[in-house]
Protein backbone atom coordinates (compact mmCIF):
# COMPACT_ATOMS: atom_id res chain seq x y z
CA UNK A 1 0.00 0.00 0.00
CA UNK A 2 2.21 3.12 -1.22
CA UNK A 3 1.61 6.14 1.82
CA UNK A 4 -0.75 9.02 1.91
CA UNK A 5 0.38 12.40 -0.06
CA UNK A 6 1.79 14.81 1.74
CA UNK A 7 -0.31 18.16 1.37
CA UNK A 8 2.26 20.98 0.60
CA UNK A 9 0.40 23.57 2.06
CA UNK A 10 -0.13 22.12 5.23
CA UNK A 11 3.52 20.36 5.69
CA UNK A 12 6.24 21.74 8.27
CA UNK A 13 8.92 23.03 7.06
CA UNK A 14 12.01 21.79 8.91
CA UNK A 15 14.28 24.83 10.09
CA UNK A 16 17.72 24.78 7.45
CA UNK A 17 19.53 23.80 11.28
CA UNK A 18 17.97 20.92 10.84
CA UNK A 19 18.51 19.79 7.19
CA UNK A 20 22.44 20.67 7.75
CA UNK A 21 22.35 18.11 10.86
CA UNK A 22 20.61 15.04 8.91
CA UNK A 23 23.66 15.96 6.20
CA UNK A 24 26.44 16.04 8.87
CA UNK A 25 25.08 12.90 10.10
CA UNK A 26 24.18 10.65 6.80
CA UNK A 27 26.04 12.86 4.24
CA UNK A 28 29.22 13.41 5.64
CA UNK A 29 29.47 17.15 5.75
CA UNK A 30 31.93 18.50 8.21
CA UNK A 31 31.57 21.22 10.99
CA UNK A 32 34.14 23.54 9.30
CA UNK A 33 32.84 22.91 5.68
CA UNK A 34 29.44 24.42 6.81
CA UNK A 35 30.27 26.94 9.06
CA UNK A 36 32.39 28.44 6.25
CA UNK A 37 29.58 28.16 4.19
CA UNK A 38 27.23 29.87 6.29
CA UNK A 39 29.70 32.75 6.57
CA UNK A 40 30.19 33.07 2.76
CA UNK A 41 25.98 32.65 2.11
CA UNK A 42 24.37 36.29 1.82
CA UNK A 43 20.87 34.79 2.17
CA UNK A 44 20.06 31.84 4.75
CA UNK A 45 17.40 30.31 2.40
CA UNK A 46 19.93 30.01 -0.22
CA UNK A 47 22.79 27.67 2.40
CA UNK A 48 21.40 24.69 1.26
CA UNK A 49 21.82 25.39 -2.57
CA UNK A 50 25.45 26.80 -1.49
CA UNK A 51 26.56 23.52 0.38
CA UNK A 52 25.50 21.95 -3.38
CA UNK A 53 27.34 24.56 -5.62
CA UNK A 54 30.79 24.03 -3.42
CA UNK A 55 30.23 20.90 -3.89
CA UNK A 56 30.01 19.98 -0.16
CA UNK A 57 27.29 17.45 -0.33
CA UNK A 58 25.66 16.19 -3.55
CA UNK A 59 22.39 17.23 -4.45
CA UNK A 60 20.68 13.58 -4.38
CA UNK A 61 22.04 13.85 -1.05
CA UNK A 62 20.48 17.16 -0.10
CA UNK A 63 16.78 15.56 -1.69
CA UNK A 64 17.36 12.57 -0.04
CA UNK A 65 17.68 14.92 3.56
CA UNK A 66 14.33 16.77 2.36
CA UNK A 67 12.53 13.41 1.31
CA UNK A 68 13.52 11.92 4.84
CA UNK A 69 12.53 14.93 6.79
CA UNK A 70 9.09 15.92 5.24
CA UNK A 71 8.49 12.03 4.81
CA UNK A 72 8.07 13.02 1.28
CA UNK A 73 8.48 10.69 -2.01
CA UNK A 74 11.89 10.77 -3.54
CA UNK A 75 10.96 10.90 -7.45
CA UNK A 76 14.21 9.90 -9.82
CA UNK A 77 14.27 11.95 -13.21
CA UNK A 78 13.85 8.87 -15.03
CA UNK A 79 10.28 8.16 -13.38
CA UNK A 80 8.70 11.12 -14.92
CA UNK A 81 6.52 11.16 -18.38
CA UNK A 82 8.42 12.18 -21.05
CA UNK A 83 5.26 14.49 -22.54
CA UNK A 84 3.28 16.45 -20.20
CA UNK A 85 0.93 19.45 -20.90
CA UNK A 86 1.69 22.27 -19.05
CA UNK A 87 -0.60 23.84 -16.68
CA UNK A 88 -2.25 27.55 -18.12
CA UNK A 89 -2.72 28.95 -15.02
CA UNK A 90 0.89 28.71 -14.44
CA UNK A 91 3.86 30.28 -15.71
CA UNK A 92 7.24 29.56 -16.82
CA UNK A 93 8.67 32.01 -14.79
CA UNK A 94 6.85 31.37 -11.69
CA UNK A 95 8.31 27.52 -11.69
CA UNK A 96 11.64 28.95 -12.71
CA UNK A 97 11.93 31.24 -9.80
CA UNK A 98 10.59 28.74 -7.30
CA UNK A 99 12.35 25.72 -8.66
CA UNK A 100 9.05 23.28 -9.11
CA UNK A 101 7.72 20.91 -11.68
CA UNK A 102 3.75 20.02 -11.50
CA UNK A 103 4.01 16.32 -12.57
CA UNK A 104 0.15 15.53 -13.38
CA UNK A 105 -3.09 14.90 -11.34
CA UNK A 106 -2.49 12.44 -8.35
CA UNK A 107 -5.37 11.60 -5.79
CA UNK A 108 -7.71 14.50 -6.29
CA UNK A 109 -4.92 16.73 -6.19
CA UNK A 110 -1.66 18.37 -8.16
CA UNK A 111 1.80 16.16 -7.57
CA UNK A 112 4.52 18.75 -7.53
CA UNK A 113 7.69 17.96 -7.75
CA UNK A 114 10.24 20.35 -5.83
CA UNK A 115 13.74 20.27 -4.84
CA UNK A 116 14.55 23.13 -1.60
CA UNK A 117 11.14 23.77 -0.29
CA UNK A 118 12.14 26.30 2.08
CA UNK A 119 8.41 28.04 1.65
CA UNK A 120 4.87 26.91 2.05
CA UNK A 121 4.05 30.29 -0.22
CA UNK A 122 4.68 28.76 -3.87
CA UNK A 123 2.60 25.71 -3.19
CA UNK A 124 -0.24 27.38 -1.75
CA UNK A 125 0.10 29.79 -4.96
CA UNK A 126 -0.08 26.50 -6.98
CA UNK A 127 -3.55 25.46 -4.57
CA UNK A 128 -4.88 28.90 -5.21
CA UNK A 129 -4.50 29.12 -9.11
CA UNK A 130 -5.33 25.34 -9.78
CA UNK A 131 -7.65 24.61 -6.65
CA UNK A 132 -6.82 21.52 -6.13
CA UNK A 133 -4.62 19.90 -3.12
CA UNK A 134 -0.97 19.96 -3.91
CA UNK A 135 1.02 16.56 -3.55
CA UNK A 136 4.65 17.15 -2.60
CA UNK A 137 7.31 15.34 -4.15
CA UNK A 138 11.42 15.64 -4.21
CA UNK A 139 13.98 15.71 -6.81
CA UNK A 140 17.13 16.84 -7.10
CA UNK A 141 17.62 20.43 -8.38
CA UNK A 142 18.84 19.49 -11.88
CA UNK A 143 16.30 17.07 -12.22
CA UNK A 144 13.75 19.91 -11.67
CA UNK A 145 15.60 22.16 -13.97
CA UNK A 146 15.81 19.69 -16.76
CA UNK A 147 12.19 18.86 -16.42
CA UNK A 148 11.12 22.46 -16.47
CA UNK A 149 13.16 22.42 -19.44
CA UNK A 150 11.13 19.56 -20.97
CA UNK A 151 7.69 20.46 -20.25
CA UNK A 152 7.95 24.14 -20.83
CA UNK A 153 11.15 25.31 -22.62
CA UNK A 154 11.76 26.37 -26.21
CA UNK A 155 12.44 23.20 -27.81
CA UNK A 156 9.18 21.47 -25.96
CA UNK A 157 7.12 20.98 -29.43
CA UNK A 158 10.48 19.88 -31.26
CA UNK A 159 11.89 17.41 -29.10
CA UNK A 160 8.34 16.05 -28.02
CA UNK A 161 7.48 15.65 -31.20
CA UNK A 162 10.63 13.24 -31.66
CA UNK A 163 10.35 11.45 -28.75
CA UNK A 164 7.37 10.52 -29.66
CA UNK A 165 7.95 9.28 -33.00
CA UNK A 166 10.87 7.56 -31.49
CA UNK A 167 8.29 5.80 -28.43
CA UNK A 168 6.34 4.41 -31.22
CA UNK A 169 9.07 2.29 -33.15
CA UNK A 170 10.92 1.43 -29.41
CA UNK A 171 12.00 -2.06 -29.58
CA UNK A 172 15.31 -3.47 -29.38
CA UNK A 173 18.32 -2.78 -32.08
CA UNK A 174 20.40 -5.53 -32.25
CA UNK A 175 20.85 -5.95 -35.54
CA UNK A 176 23.27 -4.15 -37.46
CA UNK A 177 21.60 -3.72 -40.13
CA UNK A 178 18.34 -2.19 -38.87
CA UNK A 179 20.15 -0.23 -36.85
CA UNK A 180 21.62 1.54 -40.23
CA UNK A 181 17.80 2.19 -41.48
CA UNK A 182 17.12 3.29 -37.89
CA UNK A 183 19.95 5.73 -37.78
CA UNK A 184 19.23 6.94 -41.08
CA UNK A 185 15.34 7.62 -40.44
CA UNK A 186 14.34 10.92 -40.04
CA UNK A 187 13.40 11.21 -36.46
CA UNK A 188 16.99 9.74 -35.72
CA UNK A 189 18.62 12.68 -37.93
CA UNK A 190 16.51 15.21 -36.59
CA UNK A 191 16.73 14.32 -32.90
CA UNK A 192 20.56 14.24 -33.17
CA UNK A 193 20.52 17.53 -35.49
CA UNK A 194 18.59 18.64 -32.33
CA UNK A 195 20.79 17.92 -29.82
CA UNK A 196 23.58 19.61 -31.60
CA UNK A 197 21.99 22.58 -31.97
CA UNK A 198 20.84 23.02 -28.48
CA UNK A 199 24.79 22.69 -27.49
CA UNK A 200 25.48 25.39 -29.79
CA UNK A 201 22.65 27.97 -28.50
CA UNK A 202 23.67 26.93 -24.93
CA UNK A 203 27.50 27.30 -25.41
CA UNK A 204 28.08 23.62 -24.56
CA UNK A 205 31.75 22.92 -24.81
CA UNK A 206 31.49 19.06 -24.60
CA UNK A 207 27.99 16.88 -25.46
CA UNK A 208 27.63 13.76 -22.96
CA UNK A 209 25.51 10.74 -24.37
CA UNK A 210 25.28 7.69 -21.84
CA UNK A 211 22.97 4.70 -22.27
CA UNK A 212 21.88 3.47 -18.57
CA UNK A 213 19.65 0.43 -17.83
CA UNK A 214 16.20 2.32 -17.53
CA UNK A 215 16.86 5.82 -18.99
CA UNK A 216 19.12 7.39 -21.81
CA UNK A 217 20.60 10.79 -20.94
CA UNK A 218 22.13 13.75 -22.86
CA UNK A 219 23.70 16.59 -20.48
CA UNK A 220 25.99 19.30 -21.73
CA UNK A 221 28.72 20.93 -20.56
CA UNK A 222 28.10 24.63 -20.10
CA UNK A 223 31.32 26.48 -18.84
CA UNK A 224 32.69 23.85 -17.30
CA UNK A 225 29.93 22.53 -15.59
CA UNK A 226 27.06 19.12 -16.74
CA UNK A 227 23.37 20.46 -17.11
CA UNK A 228 21.15 17.58 -17.74
CA UNK A 229 19.08 17.98 -21.16
CA UNK A 230 16.32 16.20 -21.99
CA UNK A 231 16.44 13.12 -23.32
CA UNK A 232 14.85 10.16 -25.88
CA UNK A 233 13.78 7.29 -24.26
CA UNK A 234 15.90 4.28 -23.48
CA UNK A 235 14.80 2.14 -26.12
CA UNK A 236 15.79 4.72 -28.46
CA UNK A 237 19.36 4.72 -27.55
CA UNK A 238 21.31 2.50 -30.22
CA UNK A 239 20.11 4.72 -32.94
CA UNK A 240 21.17 7.86 -31.74
CA UNK A 241 24.49 6.72 -30.85
CA UNK A 242 24.46 4.98 -34.30
CA UNK A 243 23.48 8.35 -36.20
CA UNK A 244 26.35 9.75 -34.40
CA UNK A 245 29.11 7.13 -34.96
CA UNK A 246 28.00 7.26 -38.90
CA UNK A 247 28.35 11.10 -38.58
CA UNK A 248 31.71 10.43 -37.72
CA UNK A 249 32.75 7.65 -39.86
CA UNK A 250 33.07 5.14 -37.50
CA UNK A 251 31.74 1.41 -37.29
CA UNK A 252 28.73 1.12 -36.12
CA UNK A 253 29.14 -3.08 -36.08
CA UNK A 254 32.55 -2.64 -32.97
CA UNK A 255 30.81 -1.76 -30.05
CA UNK A 256 33.39 -3.52 -27.97
CA UNK A 257 36.30 -1.29 -27.77
CA UNK A 258 36.46 2.20 -27.78
CA UNK A 259 36.45 4.07 -30.79
CA UNK A 260 37.81 8.01 -31.74
CA UNK A 261 36.42 10.20 -34.79
CA UNK A 262 35.47 13.56 -36.07
CA UNK A 263 32.74 15.41 -37.54
CA UNK A 264 32.65 18.36 -39.67
CA UNK A 265 29.34 21.03 -39.84
CA UNK A 266 27.37 23.55 -40.23
CA UNK A 267 25.31 24.90 -37.23
CA UNK A 268 23.44 28.17 -37.31
CA UNK A 269 26.37 29.87 -39.93
CA UNK A 270 28.93 28.46 -37.51
CA UNK A 271 31.51 26.16 -38.66
CA UNK A 272 32.06 23.26 -35.81
CA UNK A 273 34.68 20.55 -36.08
CA UNK A 274 33.21 18.21 -33.30
CA UNK A 275 35.89 15.24 -31.25
CA UNK A 276 34.21 12.38 -31.08
CA UNK A 277 34.84 8.94 -28.64
CA UNK A 278 33.17 6.14 -27.76
CA UNK A 279 33.57 3.83 -24.99
CA UNK A 280 31.78 0.47 -24.52
CA UNK A 281 29.63 0.59 -21.17
CA UNK A 282 27.71 -1.61 -19.44
CA UNK A 283 24.47 -0.73 -21.53
CA UNK A 284 25.65 0.30 -24.21
CA UNK A 285 28.60 3.04 -25.82
CA UNK A 286 29.19 6.15 -23.99
CA UNK A 287 29.68 8.83 -26.11
CA UNK A 288 31.26 12.39 -25.71
CA UNK A 289 31.24 14.82 -28.19
CA UNK A 290 34.04 18.14 -28.04
CA UNK A 291 33.13 21.19 -30.08
CA UNK A 292 35.41 23.30 -31.18
CA UNK A 293 33.97 26.79 -32.45
CA UNK A 294 36.55 27.82 -34.56
CA UNK A 295 34.83 31.01 -35.93
CA UNK A 296 34.44 32.42 -31.93
CA UNK A 297 37.19 30.97 -30.16
CA UNK A 298 39.58 33.78 -29.71
CA UNK A 299 43.18 33.39 -28.64
CA UNK A 300 43.56 36.85 -26.55
CA UNK A 301 45.33 37.14 -23.01
CA UNK A 302 43.18 40.05 -21.36
CA UNK A 303 40.44 37.73 -22.63
CA UNK A 304 41.51 34.57 -20.89
CA UNK A 305 41.77 36.44 -17.92
CA UNK A 306 45.41 37.27 -17.33
CA UNK A 307 46.08 40.79 -15.91
CA UNK A 308 48.70 43.01 -16.27
CA UNK A 309 51.36 41.83 -14.00
CA UNK A 310 50.76 38.33 -14.54
CA UNK A 311 50.73 38.52 -18.45
CA UNK A 312 54.04 40.87 -18.64
CA UNK A 313 56.30 37.95 -16.66
CA UNK A 314 54.40 35.62 -19.22
CA UNK A 315 55.38 37.61 -22.07
CA UNK A 316 58.82 37.91 -21.06
CA UNK A 317 59.03 34.07 -21.00
CA UNK A 318 57.66 34.04 -24.27
CA UNK A 319 60.55 35.88 -25.55
CA UNK A 320 63.02 33.73 -24.71
CA UNK A 321 65.25 32.44 -27.16
CA UNK A 322 64.94 28.62 -25.61
CA UNK A 323 64.16 26.75 -22.43
CA UNK A 324 60.88 24.93 -21.34
CA UNK A 325 57.63 27.01 -21.12
CA UNK A 326 54.85 24.20 -19.35
CA UNK A 327 51.00 24.88 -18.23
CA UNK A 328 49.90 22.63 -16.42
CA UNK A 329 46.23 21.71 -14.94
CA UNK A 330 43.32 19.26 -15.19
CA UNK A 331 41.84 18.04 -18.22
CA UNK A 332 39.46 20.79 -19.30
CA UNK A 333 41.55 23.99 -17.48
CA UNK A 334 42.60 25.62 -20.40
CA UNK A 335 45.41 24.73 -21.15
CA UNK A 336 45.62 24.04 -24.92
CA UNK A 337 43.91 27.15 -25.49
CA UNK A 338 46.66 29.30 -23.73
CA UNK A 339 49.12 27.57 -25.63
CA UNK A 340 47.60 28.38 -28.76
CA UNK A 341 47.48 31.43 -27.65
CA UNK A 342 51.38 31.92 -27.34
CA UNK A 343 51.68 30.67 -30.30
CA UNK A 344 49.51 32.89 -32.14
CA UNK A 345 51.65 35.86 -30.77
CA UNK A 346 55.23 33.97 -31.43
CA UNK A 347 53.98 33.01 -34.83
CA UNK A 348 55.93 36.15 -36.95
CA UNK A 349 57.61 35.48 -40.45
CA UNK A 350 61.28 35.51 -38.38
CA UNK A 351 60.09 32.18 -36.64
CA UNK A 352 59.36 28.48 -37.65
CA UNK A 353 57.09 26.92 -35.13
CA UNK A 354 55.97 23.24 -35.27
CA UNK A 355 53.83 21.47 -33.19
CA UNK A 356 53.27 18.13 -32.14
CA UNK A 357 49.16 17.07 -30.82
CA UNK A 358 46.82 14.44 -30.27
CA UNK A 359 44.77 15.54 -31.71
CA UNK A 360 45.54 19.39 -33.92
CA UNK A 361 42.31 21.12 -32.20
CA UNK A 362 42.92 24.68 -33.86
CA UNK A 363 44.72 25.23 -37.33
CA UNK A 364 46.96 28.22 -37.09
CA UNK A 365 48.23 30.13 -40.23
CA UNK A 366 51.56 29.73 -40.66
CA UNK A 367 52.78 27.39 -38.42
CA UNK A 368 53.40 23.34 -39.25
CA UNK A 369 51.29 21.40 -36.78
CA UNK A 370 51.23 17.37 -36.79
CA UNK A 371 48.95 14.86 -35.90
CA UNK A 372 50.33 12.08 -33.88
CA UNK A 373 48.74 8.42 -35.21
CA UNK A 374 50.16 5.79 -32.62
CA UNK A 375 49.05 3.24 -35.21
CA UNK A 376 51.63 3.52 -38.14
CA UNK A 377 54.06 4.45 -35.41
CA UNK A 378 54.09 8.67 -35.25
CA UNK A 379 54.01 8.79 -31.55
CA UNK A 380 54.91 11.87 -30.01
CA UNK A 381 58.86 10.99 -29.58
CA UNK A 382 58.57 9.85 -33.08
CA UNK A 383 57.64 12.77 -34.33
CA UNK A 384 59.41 15.06 -31.81
CA UNK A 385 63.06 13.06 -33.53
CA UNK A 386 61.89 14.45 -36.80
CA UNK A 387 61.10 17.80 -36.07
CA UNK A 388 64.16 18.81 -34.21
CA UNK A 389 65.65 18.40 -38.26
CA UNK A 390 63.61 20.86 -39.49
CA UNK A 391 65.00 23.72 -37.94
CA UNK A 392 62.33 25.08 -35.55
CA UNK A 393 62.68 27.89 -33.40
CA UNK A 394 60.02 26.70 -31.59
CA UNK A 395 58.65 23.51 -30.63
CA UNK A 396 54.98 22.87 -28.80
CA UNK A 397 54.35 19.49 -27.50
CA UNK A 398 51.15 18.78 -26.93
CA UNK A 399 51.48 17.10 -23.31
CA UNK A 400 54.99 15.59 -22.11
CA UNK A 401 53.46 11.98 -21.00
CA UNK A 402 56.78 10.06 -20.30
CA UNK A 403 60.33 9.90 -19.74
CA UNK A 404 61.66 9.97 -23.33
CA UNK A 405 59.04 12.87 -24.60
CA UNK A 406 60.24 14.87 -21.88
CA UNK A 407 64.33 14.05 -22.56
CA UNK A 408 64.00 15.45 -25.96
CA UNK A 409 61.92 18.39 -24.99
CA UNK A 410 65.18 18.77 -22.68
CA UNK A 411 67.32 18.38 -25.48
CA UNK A 412 65.57 20.95 -27.55
CA UNK A 413 65.67 23.39 -24.95
CA UNK A 414 69.91 23.08 -24.62
CA UNK A 415 70.29 23.12 -28.30
CA UNK A 416 68.90 26.48 -28.79
CA UNK A 417 64.72 25.63 -29.19
CA UNK A 418 61.77 27.21 -27.05
CA UNK A 419 59.67 24.72 -26.22
CA UNK A 420 56.46 24.52 -24.87
CA UNK A 421 54.00 21.82 -23.71
CA UNK A 422 51.69 20.37 -20.95
CA UNK A 423 51.64 18.29 -17.52
CA UNK A 424 49.12 17.29 -15.64
CA UNK A 425 49.55 18.06 -12.05
CA UNK A 426 47.77 20.59 -9.76
CA UNK A 427 50.38 23.26 -9.46
CA UNK A 428 53.16 24.96 -10.60
CA UNK A 429 55.55 24.26 -7.78
CA UNK A 430 54.36 20.27 -8.33
CA UNK A 431 55.78 19.47 -11.77
CA UNK A 432 59.15 20.19 -11.18
CA UNK A 433 58.27 17.02 -8.45
CA UNK A 434 56.92 15.32 -11.55
CA UNK A 435 59.46 15.70 -13.54
CA UNK A 436 61.65 14.78 -10.84
CA UNK A 437 59.40 11.60 -10.45
CA UNK A 438 59.80 10.88 -14.05
CA UNK A 439 63.29 10.48 -14.34
CA UNK A 440 64.57 13.83 -15.07
CA UNK A 441 67.81 14.92 -13.98
CA UNK A 442 67.57 17.81 -11.75
CA UNK A 443 70.64 19.89 -13.11
CA UNK A 444 68.66 19.18 -16.60
CA UNK A 445 65.03 20.59 -15.18
CA UNK A 446 67.15 23.72 -13.39
CA UNK A 447 69.41 24.33 -16.32
CA UNK A 448 66.16 24.16 -18.99
CA UNK A 449 63.15 24.95 -16.95
CA UNK A 450 61.91 28.84 -17.56
CA UNK A 451 58.45 28.89 -16.08
CA UNK A 452 55.75 26.95 -15.12
CA UNK A 453 51.83 28.21 -15.65
CA UNK A 454 49.41 26.68 -13.31
CA UNK A 455 45.49 27.55 -14.04
CA UNK A 456 42.22 26.38 -13.55
CA UNK A 457 38.95 27.88 -15.07
CA UNK A 458 36.12 29.51 -12.90
CA UNK A 459 32.75 30.93 -14.16
CA UNK A 460 32.68 34.51 -15.81
CA UNK A 461 29.76 36.66 -13.89
CA UNK A 462 27.87 38.21 -16.20
CA UNK A 463 28.09 42.51 -16.46
CA UNK A 464 24.44 42.09 -17.28
CA UNK A 465 22.84 40.65 -14.01
CA UNK A 466 26.38 41.23 -12.01
CA UNK A 467 25.33 42.37 -8.09
CA UNK A 468 27.37 43.85 -5.83
CA UNK A 469 27.32 43.41 -1.64
CA UNK A 470 29.26 44.05 1.26
CA UNK A 471 31.69 41.63 2.18
CA UNK A 472 30.61 39.98 5.64
CA UNK A 473 33.53 40.59 8.37
CA UNK A 474 33.61 36.70 8.90
CA UNK A 475 34.43 35.97 5.27
CA UNK A 476 37.25 39.37 5.09
CA UNK A 477 39.09 37.61 7.97
CA UNK A 478 38.75 34.15 6.83
CA UNK A 479 40.00 35.26 3.52
CA UNK A 480 42.17 38.16 4.09
CA UNK A 481 40.19 40.15 1.90
CA UNK A 482 41.24 43.44 3.87
CA UNK A 483 45.02 42.60 2.40
CA UNK A 484 44.18 42.64 -0.76
CA UNK A 485 42.34 45.40 -1.67
CA UNK A 486 42.11 49.13 -0.10
CA UNK A 487 38.61 49.36 -0.96
CA UNK A 488 36.27 50.00 1.77
CA UNK A 489 33.65 48.52 2.14
CA UNK A 490 35.01 45.49 0.69
CA UNK A 491 32.63 44.82 -2.26
CA UNK A 492 32.11 40.73 -3.78
CA UNK A 493 29.76 40.09 -6.16
CA UNK A 494 26.98 37.49 -7.55
CA UNK A 495 24.52 37.01 -10.21
CA UNK A 496 24.81 34.88 -13.36
CA UNK A 497 27.40 33.41 -15.40
CA UNK A 498 28.23 33.82 -18.73
CA UNK A 499 32.06 32.81 -20.16
CA UNK A 500 34.71 31.40 -18.33
CA UNK A 501 38.41 33.43 -16.97
CA UNK A 502 41.62 32.02 -16.05
CA UNK A 503 43.19 31.76 -12.89
CA UNK A 504 46.46 31.18 -12.63
CA UNK A 505 49.81 30.90 -10.80
CA UNK A 506 52.97 31.73 -12.79
CA UNK A 507 56.60 30.05 -11.12
CA UNK A 508 59.38 31.72 -12.96
CA UNK A 509 62.43 29.63 -12.50
CA UNK A 510 65.07 32.08 -10.45
CA UNK A 511 68.41 30.85 -8.30
CA UNK A 512 67.15 30.10 -5.44
CA UNK A 513 64.94 27.45 -6.76
CA UNK A 514 67.66 26.07 -8.96
CA UNK A 515 69.67 25.52 -5.84
CA UNK A 516 66.75 23.60 -3.79
CA UNK A 517 65.96 21.66 -6.97
CA UNK A 518 69.85 20.31 -6.99
CA UNK A 519 69.21 19.63 -3.07
CA UNK A 520 66.16 17.52 -4.02
CA UNK A 521 64.20 19.63 -1.99
CA UNK A 522 59.88 19.05 -1.75
CA UNK A 523 56.94 20.29 -3.77
CA UNK A 524 56.48 22.51 -0.87
CA UNK A 525 59.55 24.40 0.03
CA UNK A 526 60.42 25.03 -3.65
CA UNK A 527 56.52 27.06 -3.42
CA UNK A 528 57.31 28.56 -0.30
CA UNK A 529 60.69 30.16 -2.27
CA UNK A 530 58.49 30.71 -5.37
CA UNK A 531 56.43 32.89 -3.47
CA UNK A 532 59.88 34.49 -2.34
CA UNK A 533 59.87 35.32 -5.86
CA UNK A 534 56.20 36.98 -6.34
CA UNK A 535 54.55 33.84 -6.87
CA UNK A 536 50.75 34.39 -6.47
CA UNK A 537 48.52 31.11 -6.52
CA UNK A 538 45.58 30.03 -7.67
CA UNK A 539 43.45 30.54 -4.52
CA UNK A 540 45.21 34.04 -3.90
CA UNK A 541 44.48 35.15 -7.88
CA UNK A 542 40.98 34.17 -7.36
CA UNK A 543 40.42 36.46 -4.87
CA UNK A 544 41.80 39.22 -6.44
CA UNK A 545 38.83 38.52 -9.11
CA UNK A 546 36.32 38.11 -7.12
CA UNK A 547 37.11 41.18 -5.57
CA UNK A 548 37.26 42.78 -9.09
CA UNK A 549 33.96 41.13 -10.07
CA UNK A 550 35.09 39.21 -12.77
CA UNK A 551 33.70 35.92 -10.73
CA UNK A 552 32.39 35.41 -7.67
CA UNK A 553 33.77 33.70 -4.24
CA UNK A 554 31.57 30.56 -4.42
CA UNK A 555 32.71 30.10 -8.05
CA UNK A 556 36.42 30.19 -7.05
CA UNK A 557 36.05 28.14 -3.35
CA UNK A 558 34.56 25.66 -5.79
CA UNK A 559 37.76 25.67 -8.16
CA UNK A 560 40.31 26.13 -5.52
CA UNK A 561 39.07 24.32 -2.56
CA UNK A 562 41.35 22.11 -1.09
CA UNK A 563 44.18 24.55 -2.12
CA UNK A 564 43.69 27.64 0.00
CA UNK A 565 45.47 26.09 3.06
Amino acid sequence: MSPAPIDACKMHIPHTDQVCAWLMQHAGLKTLDLERARRLSRDPLDLLGLLTRLGLVSEIELARAWADLLAAPLLPVDAAPPLLDPLPAVTERFLRHYHLVPMGWDEGGLRVLAANPTQLYPFQALAYACQVPVWLAIGAHTDVESLIERYYGQGRSAMGTLIENLDEQGGALEDIEHLKDMASEAPVIRLVNLILQRAVEQRASDIHIEPFENQFKVRYRIDGVLHDAEAPPASSSAAVISRVKIMARLDIAERRVPQDGRIMLRIQGKALDLRVSTVPTSFGESVVMRLLDRQTVQFDFPCLGFDGERLAAFLDLLERPHGILLVTGPTGSGKTTTLYTALSRLNTAERKIITVEDPVEYQLEGINQIQVKPAIGLDFTAALRAIVRQDPDVIMIGEIRDLETCRIAVQSSLTGHLVLSTLHTNSAAASITRLLDMGVESYLIASTVSGILAQRLVRRLDPATRVAFQAPPALIKEHGLDRLTEQRPILLYHGDYHGRSALTELLVMNDELRGLLMAHADAATLEQAARRGGLRTLYEDGLRQALAGVTSLEEVLRVTRGEDA
